[in-house]
């Protein structure tokens, strides 16, 4: 093989080499912004549950009241 075409094949190879590792570098920065927004999906179930709505609980409290209404419609 002339050495023109060595020179062709080594550079084609570093060109692959230089974008393989590109690719490996978005890689490893995807999965890092993975897990953080794993993480923040987390964070933000756990405020939700925390601040859930008033309709989730009304019935219990509602049921606990219910002899103070009826009483105060007797009046």
């Amino acid at each position: 093989m002339p050495a023109v075409a060595w020179v062709t094949v080594i550079i084609g190879a570093l060109i692959i080499v230089a974008a393989a590792v590109g690719l490996l570098r978005v890689v490893l920065h995807l999965r890092a912004v993975h897990a953080t927004l794993v993480q923040v999906a987390g964070g933000v179930r756990v405020i939700a549950e925390q601040t859930s709505t008033v309709p989730t609980v009304l019935p219990s409290v509602n049921s606990t009241l219910k002899p103070v209404s009826d009483f105060c419609e007797s009046i």
